[in-house]
């Protein structure tokens, strides 16, 4: 007999809704205030290990044909060209530098370099963490 999961499932959607705009807020207010790339990845990893649980890793599959091993090694990447281009501009690795614009609908605005680097933080903790998770559910 098949366990019915009516409510887990139904409390993964509005769940999964919750945890990921929060962690693109912890993302996106990184470079001023506590958060960043880092706890926005793992509380985005947290949202996609949600969903393999409630719904099944066949059924996430489906839907989010991702190669999680390929997001890490993409992260790591970006998060090692942004330190590389500012040694290419003869400044010591990793250091940041922004500027304010006038975006059209956002009015003024801030863009830093930090947020490149944060990206790829995020996407290295993101394909890291499921990866393991989905490694440890593969050995039961």
């Amino acid at each position: 007999m098949k366990p019915n999961n009516v409510i887990l499932k139904s409390v993964t959607r509005v769940a999964v809704v919750i945890i990921l705009t929060f962690s693109f807020y912890l993302f996106m207010n990184g470079h001023h205030h506590p958060g960043g790339g880092f706890i926005g990845g793992l509380s985005m990893a947290a949202a996609i290990v949600l969903m393999y649980l409630s719904f099944g890793v066949e059924k996430v599959r489906e839907n989010i044909r991702m190669d999680f091993k390929k997001l890490g090694a993409i992260g790591v990447l970006i998060a090692i060209g942004t330190g590389t281009v500012s040694v290419l501009f003869g400044k010591p690795f990793l250091t940041q530098t922004f500027g304010h614009y006038d975006l059209p609908i956002f009015g003024d605005t801030e863009l830093a370099s930090a947020l490149i680097f944060d990206t790829g933080v995020a996407l290295a903790v993101i394909g890291t963490a499921v990866n393991i998770i989905l490694s440890i559910s593969e050995d039961h």
